[in-house]
């Protein structure tokens, strides 16, 4: 029988986030959090982007950055990081519009 995975609180520019953490990824996942927290906070410090969701665009774009210019050219590795960036940003999005659903009530 499959156990459901456990739910963790994760902070991200000022808002707490309950994500679900399969066993044994806990502490991969609270320093991706706290990765990403960083990263976004040093988008929304310059100043020149402004509103979460850009900040979280600007933050995937330069982490997608990051990660096909660490992995080089091979095209069949940039297309499956591209395809789990993808699922990462729907997430993402998601999560925002719960975020703003949240703020109009």
């Amino acid at each position: 029988m499959r156990k459901e995975p456990d739910a963790i609180k994760v902070r991200i520019l000022d808002k707490e986030y309950l994500v679900a953490c399969p066993e044994g990824e806990k502490e991969a996942l609270t320093a991706s959090a706290k990765f990403l927290n960083q990263k976004m906070l040093d988008i929304r410090e310059s100043g020149k982007v402004v509103g979460i969701d850009r900040i979280a665009v600007m933050t995937a774009l330069n982490l997608a950055h990051e990660v096909i210019g660490a992995i080089g050219s091979d095209s069949s590795e940039i297309d499956s990081y591209g395809q789990r960036i993808g699922k990462l940003n729907s997430r993402i999005e998601k999560a925002l519009n719960k975020y703003q659903l949240e703020g109009l009530h």
